[in-house]
């Protein structure tokens, strides 16, 4: 019960500051960083596969509830698709590398997978495959960028989190370390 509200949690709370934020910044691939973090939050506290999924398949019910950003129908596939494709990458690289590692090539996997929504988008609306395959690898390198930053930030916190004792039980950091 407590690792589904956890998961609960780190979903409305992405959406949440998706909607009040609104960072235009003009940089594709921003939002990758918050995604990237709660997603990878939710891995690492609640130490189970599916737990990503189900951060993702939440957090797309929430935003489609709300409306929040753009996409119409695609909104719920815009936070679907990264956290299949992080909890797949999980499941292959889960003992090769070192947590560090994990969580960044992770986290770029999932920048892939969040590009690919946007390339189908750009291909439906007509958009020639020359253009669309260049506006995919911009968002693929400025969101691999942003996953990246938001993957690094995962360990800090969750050492934070740990020191506070407000983890209940072993989460990957202990397993890990």
């Amino acid at each position: 019960m407590q690792d589904a509200l956890f998961i609960g949690f780190c979903a409305t709370l992405l959406v949440a500051l998706k909607s009040i934020l609104r960072l235009r910044l003009g940089l594709s691939g921003h939002s990758m960083l918050l995604m990237s973090f709660f997603y990878l939050i939710c891995y690492c506290t609640v130490a189970r596969i599916g737990a990503i999924t189900a951060c993702g398949a939440m957090a797309g019910a929430v935003a489609a509830v709300i409306g929040v950003g753009k996409g119409g129908p695609f909104l719920f596939i815009k936070f679907l698709a990264p956290a299949i494709a992080m909890e797949l990458t999980l499941i292959i690289v889960q003992s090769l590398l070192t947590l560090r590692w994990r969580l960044i090539v992770v986290a770029v996997v999932g920048s892939i997978a969040w590009s690919a929504k946007g390339l189908l988008e750009d291909l439906l609306v007509g958009m020639s495959w020359q253009v669309a395959l260049v506006r995919f690898g911009t968002k693929v390198a400025a969101g691999g960028l942003f996953a990246a930053i938001g993957a690094l930030l995962v360990i800090p916190v969750m050492k934070r989190l740990k020191a506070h004792d407000l983890l209940y039980r072993n989460s990957k950091l202990d397993q890990e370390f």
